[in-house]
């Protein structure tokens, strides 16, 4: 049977990510054509969705002639607007590219750390492969995802109704603009962004067990909510790190131009900028991935299940793992029966 490593081994952030860096390195051509091909797409959209929103909003205002004629006839039949329908197919569309573009990075990034993690060989071809064939668990396990925290969003809506309407009951006016209303909608809203963030820590291999565990759906889930325990601080560090270096990015780039000329899309700056900013949130994404299934490699070690999948591979009595703990490697002792 195999041995699990002993309880006092320690992994921290730094630890998951050198060693992310170094598969990467190792890999650079590699993982820089995964990145162009499905991450560098997904940031470029969603960096220049706000000024798209933009362009949509100030085609959709009214002009001063527009104004002149409907006060001058005010009989004439005005024309229905047509920039929600246009806004909402182009949300809809935004939303399926950015997502079969995050699912298909998933899917090969995942595929090629886990295997570069071990020394095998990592091809291209092979990842693109992995990330096609893994598309529809990755899916289906959003959705479930997606599902859930809708859940909990209906819940928590359902109880701040319940309490307006037992308020209204009891014979209290409630005014919606005051500033009570509003800080109890804040309450509930700080609420769910926390239940929902305690789930991503739960859910921090979820996508990883997709890829390399073939399995889709909840299970996944039930899985990696297994496999963090004990860990949580670790993955709720990977969480914190990447949403707010991204978050930081995403906000500052959109603050310089949001505000700025119409046709601003026509300078180099904001090319330069986009371009810039771009690039920066795929590495950070690249980053994030490996680190995620790093994490999950580790988080296999410690709980005792990664001994039996190497001597499988390897057939031999001792294996050494890096983990990146002062620089000295664990061993890994299997015993067979």
């Amino acid at each position: 049977m195999a041995t699990p490593l002993a309880p006092t081994v320690h992994i921290d952030i730094w630890a998951i990510l050198s060693e992310s860096k170094r598969i990467i390195n190792s890999h650079s051509r590699h993982f820089l054509a995964l990145s162009v091909l499905f991450l560098l797409p997904f940031s470029f959209s969603l960096f220049t969705l706000p000024f798209i929103n933009q362009l949509f909003s100030q085609s959709s205002t009214p002009t001063i002639e527009t104004h002149l004629g409907s006060l001058s006839n005010p009989f004439q039949q005005q024309q229905p607007p047509i920039f929600p329908i246009k806004y909402l197919i182009f949300s809809l569309l935004n939303t399926l590219f950015n997502s079969v573009f995050s699912l298909l990075a998933t899917g090969s990034i995942t595929y090629s750390v886990f295997h570069g993690f071990y020394g095998r060989p990592v091809k291209l071809i092979s990842a693109i492969k992995s990330a096609f064939t893994s598309f529809f668990r990755l899916f289906s396990t959003l959705l479930v995802t997606e599902l859930i925290i809708s859940g909990v969003l209906f819940v928590l809506a359902l109880i701040l109704f319940s309490l307006v309407s037992i308020t209204q009951i009891l014979g209290f006016q409630i005014e919606f603009s005051s500033p009570y209303f509003i800080s109890l909608c804040m309450v509930f809203v700080i609420i769910f962004m926390f239940i929902v963030f305690y789930l991503q820590v739960n859910w921090v291999f979820a996508y990883v067990i997709v890829v390399v565990e073939s399995s889709w759906g909840y299970e996944p889930l039930k899985r990696s909510q297994n496999l963090v325990k004990g860990l949580k601080k670790v993955a709720f560090s990977i969480l914190l790190l990447f949403g707010l270096l991204s978050g930081i990015l995403t906000w500052a780039s959109t603050l310089r131009w949001l505000h700025s000329a119409a046709d601003k899309w026509k300078t180099w700056p904001f090319v330069i900028d986009i371009v810039a900013s771009s690039s920066i949130l795929m590495f950070l994404m690249l980053y994030n991935l490996a680190a995620s299934t790093v994490f999950y490699i580790y988080s296999e070690a410690i709980h005792g299940e990664l001994a039996g999948e190497i001597a499988e591979e390897f057939a031999r009595e001792y294996v050494s793992l890096p983990f990146d703990d002062g620089k000295v490697p664990h061993v890994v002792s299997i015993v067979y029966a």
